[in-house]
């Protein structure tokens, strides 16, 4: 087919995720290698979002590619039943990586099924009822994962499960109290988040479940101070602690994984999106060596079909040793510097922007009408104009492909990219950034 025939017959019999279908116009993609996609017509485009913050290792990875095919070869599934040699492999490399006090992966097909799964493993650990989340969160769309979910993609889903309890994240830049430090600001949530644990009854709360970053309501990193006490509230009251690191994880802040920068180590961890770059889906739980000992002798009552998919699995330890091998970390780092310089730049050059946050290559451009009121550019839940969409409109025209979701643009480009890379691209969102401080 030709571009138009794609375009024509996707939006002819494809629902669109999280749009309007009417008025629909996809750019029909004929090629892709590292950060860049080519249309059908030789137009080039960035991808500076790794498309949904999961093609770590950019478009085209010979690598990977090579592992699944050699794998298809050899038998292309098995059930969860059965010895699988990329599914055993890649579970000892997730467990190396991983803290000590981890011991056993139980793998899903993305990271909405990995966390539900996780939330059934703390409650069956557990025998507790109550699962607590927060409200600028997004950990799935599924029946289970959106009730997780606290903002406004969790309201189709309303009424929701009893005893899914929201607390309110340590968003310091949008609280109208004036810490005068970090640690202080981890010490406010901190007490608010134990009263809350203490009103809803401790002993039948069984897991506290955070992405570890908040990653498309912002890029809220946590102060100082704040994961830690979050682990001492958790050993405090026997509550299973989760990390959802489904965006965060596998290099993208820096590190492996985002709650090694806070010194912390959480009871299960959710993943999908880098374990495999996208190039086949999986997700999983890494579940800590005491909770996988408990299921010794208690049935785990957890199951899919595809658990374990022998060619996610092969793509998975291929993409592992592509970190490796091409000493990603170290690129996230010196990359990433680069674009906190720019995103800096950016905060001080132009008055639509109120704050910038970033971690690595994980970061978001926070808009507002006017930075001293810190008035959003558009309303919490609403965009009645259609604004962020002319923005990244306006961006894709540079041919900058990126997207938004509340008053944020976010910029969490693919891992691979250059430091030269960086800086040619944050210069089309400092061109479009000032003709918003012109009109919008």
């Amino acid at each position: 087919m030709n571009g138009l025939e794609i375009k024509e017959k996707q939006t002819k019999y494809c629902l669109q995720s999280w749009s309007k279908q009417r008025g629909l116009n996809p750019i029909p993609i004929e090629k892709a290698d590292g950060i860049y996609m080519w249309d059908f017509d030789g137009n080039r485009y960035s991808d500076m979002s790794a498309q949904l913050v999961n093609l770590n290792i950019g478009h085209n990875c010979v690598p990977v590619q090579e592992a699944i095919k050699k794998q298809v070869d050899k038998y292309c599934y098995l059930s969860p039943a059965y010895g699988s040699e990329p599914r055993a492999e890649l579970s000892e490399m997730l467990i190396d990586l991983l803290p000590d006090n981890f011991g056993k992966i139980f793998y899903t097909n993305a990271g909405a099924d990995a966390n539900e799964n996780a939330i059934k493993i703390a409650k069956m650990y557990t025998g507790r009822q109550k699962v607590f989340s927060r409200y600028r969160s997004y950990h799935g769309s599924s029946f289970g994962a959106g009730n997780l979910t606290g903002e406004p993609r969790r309201y189709p889903l309303e009424p929701g499960i009893t005893g899914f309890v929201k607390f309110f994240d340590p968003y310091v830049y949008r609280e109208p109290i004036e810490f005068e430090s970090e640690e202080a600001a981890a010490s406010y949530y901190l007490a608010k988040l134990e009263e809350q644990i203490n009103y809803e009854n401790p002993y039948n709360i069984a897991c506290i479940v955070m992405e570890t970053i908040t990653g498309s309501n912002g890029v809220i990193i946590p102060p100082k101070g704040y994961l830690p006490g979050v682990r001492k509230l958790c050993d405090k009251y026997g509550i299973v602690m989760i990390c959802d690191e489904v965006m965060a994880g596998f290099g993208r802040t820096g590190k492996m994984f985002a709650f090694e920068n806070f010194d912390v180590k959480p009871d299960l961890v959710s993943f999908a999106k880098g374990v495999t770059s996208g190039y086949v889906q999986l997700g999983g739980v890494a579940v800590s060596t005491e909770i996988a000992e408990f299921f010794d002798d208690n049935q785990l009552s957890c199951g899919l079909t595809y658990s374990g998919h022998p060619l996610a699995c092969a793509a998975g330890v291929a993409t592992l040793n592509f970190y490796k091998e091409n000493n990603i970390l170290e690129n996230v780092n010196k990359s990433g510097k680069v674009l906190a310089d720019e995103l800096e730049k950016l905060k001080s050059n132009h008055p639509c922007v109120g704050d910038v946050r970033y971690i690595g290559l994980f970061s978001s451009i926070e808009l507002v009408k006017d930075k001293t009121t810190k008035e959003a550019l558009v309303p919490y839940g609403k965009d009645p104009d259609g604004v962020m969409g002319k923005i990244v409109g306006m961006l894709k025209s540079k041919g900058f492909m990126t997207y938004s979701h509340e008053n944020m643009i976010f910029v969490s480009p693919p891992l691979i990219i250059t430091p030269e890379q960086v800086k040619e691209e944050m210069t089309k969102v400092d061109e479009i950034l000032s003709e918003v401080d012109k009109t919008l």
